[in-house]
């Protein structure tokens, strides 16, 4: 008979941040003056802070040590040529330009990129992805298969590209009005779902047939590559990084967030194949973030990068990673907590339209959830809802999505299985008192990415 194994982190603790759990009195006042905003509560008055995977993972010993290697030098520090032969070694692509983060690259991609009346597919909208699109003239198009926009659906690759949809586009507005297609590595608005390679082979091969360029949002392509190498024929006996590379060969250039994945505190990159838009990216680098060199980074923030895009692969990292979410996700089930299924790779998301059936979209029930949360055990979560989606740009009215969610996003490498239970008690209590919560009001709205600062009140 096979002996059962338990499952532990491939890591040991080896410092340790104390944290501090507060009062419900201190919770509810500091709530109210962060005007039931989870992004504006200070950090010292969070308990487990799930608002982000973005920039909150623990780096390893290795990256520690990395930043006491750090070049400062102005131009040609030796880090950046290190975290360049490491992203060609483990991504593929040929020309790097570092940013400080993710949304610099974005940036700078669309300017050179994108011309006004241009129209962007992709598989789901990202809040900064697609503002940048909208403020350099284009427009987003969803073309994402229609089992990612249904929580219940089972479906295992929800990022998938629907290419009918796509097809429809290029044949409605020509494929010359279609500067690139973006593919993200896993889908964020979606619960953290990813795209299967054949079906990112198929993409591939409908923009090549149009001359259209495929642009990786690959901010977790590693977690999109663990879920290939679970879930999709041929891929059990490739390692992640052998899936990764895979993934990246097949797009022509890339923006990069490596607060995720990449386990760092700050940075991010453009990369490119084409040499007349690395060109042009390099020229525009200096302009919005520093010399082409260094972008936004330090030489030290730049050692540690290469050193978690290496960690990043390893498939131990990885199993563990994404193992703490799915623990956290059949924690919730087992209550009848609904979540959207199949379970994502960096958080769970809870589905607030049946959590809280008796609050209309136009209340927020995703943003009072949040609130509900933090109130109940000073845990922060986040909203991806109708805040997230903001407004229609014609009408002015909220743009309402089919997903209304809220997402509890798990650091790498920072709590602990008992903080996992913490929060699925906490989730599951909230969830029996859910008839007595009432929907919010939006008080202050900011003009851009209005789920960061805005402000509400209790109905």
């Amino acid at each position: 008979m096979a002996i059962k194994r338990s499952w532990a982190e491939p890591y040991k603790i080896k410092m340790v941040e104390p944290v501090y759990i507060t009062t419900e009195a201190h919770r509810e006042k500091v709530l109210a003056e962060a005007g039931y905003n989870t992004f504006l509560l200070r950090s010292e008055d969070v308990y487990i802070d799930l608002l982000t995977d973005s920039g909150t993972s623990a780096m390893s010993d290795r990256q520690w040590a990395g930043l006491m290697m750090g070049d400062e030098a102005y131009a040609g520090s030796r880090n950046f040529y290190h975290l360049e032969e490491t992203i060609q070694k483990y991504y593929s692509y040929k020309y790097i330009v570092p940013t400080h983060q993710g949304r610099g690259a974005e940036h700078i991609l669309s300017q050179i990129l994108i011309s006004k009346g241009d129209y962007l597919p992709g598989n789901m909208y990202f809040t900064t992805t697609k503002l940048h699109q909208e403020l350099a003239g284009g427009t987003f198009v969803d073309v994402i298969v229609d089992e990612a926009h249904d929580s219940e659906s089972l479906f295992k690759f929800k990022g998938n590209v629907d290419l009918n949809k796509l097809e429809a586009l290029i044949d409605k507005v020509g494929a010359n009005k279609i500067p690139y297609v973006c593919i993200a590595t896993t889908v964020n608005m979606a619960g953290g779902q990813p795209i299967s390679m054949a079906n990112l082979k198929q993409v591939r091969e409908l923009t090549s047939k149009h001359g259209i360029k495929i642009i990786h949002d690959m901010t977790r392509v590693a977690e999109n590559a663990f879920m290939i190498q679970q879930n999709e024929a041929g891929y059990q006996d490739k390692s992640v990084a052998e899936i990764v590379y895979e993934i990246c060969a097949l797009t022509d250039g890339a923006t990069m967030s490596a607060k995720k994945d990449a386990m760092v505190n700050i940075g991010g990159f453009l990369a490119v194949n084409d040499p007349d838009l690395f060109d042009k990216a390099r020229n525009m680098v200096v302009v919005y973030e520093g010399l082409h060199t260094y972008g936004g980074m330090a030489g030290r923030d730049m050692e540690a990068l290469a050193i978690g895009i290496t960690e990043s692969v390893q498939d131990a990292h990885i199993r563990a990673r994404v193992g703490q979410v799915k623990y956290l996700g059949e924690q919730l089930l087992k209550t009848g907590v609904p979540i959207v299924k199949p379970i994502g790779t960096h958080g769970v998301f809870l589905d607030a339209k049946k959590f809280l059936p008796h609050i209309s979209q136009d209340k927020f029930p995703a943003q009072t959830l949040a609130a509900e949360i933090y109130l109940d055990s000073g845990v922060r979560a986040m909203e991806r809802g109708v805040v997230s989606s903001g407004r229609n740009a014609e009408t002015g009215q909220h743009n309402f999505p089919k997903l209304e969610l809220v997402r509890l996003t798990i650091p790498r490498r920072v709590y602990t299985q008992a903080h996992m239970d913490v929060i699925a008690e906490s989730v599951s209590n909230v969830y029996e008192r859910r008839d007595s919560i009432k929907g919010m009001k939006m008080i202050y709205e900011p003009e851009y990415l209005r789920f960061f600062q805005a402000r509400f009140e209790k109905l």
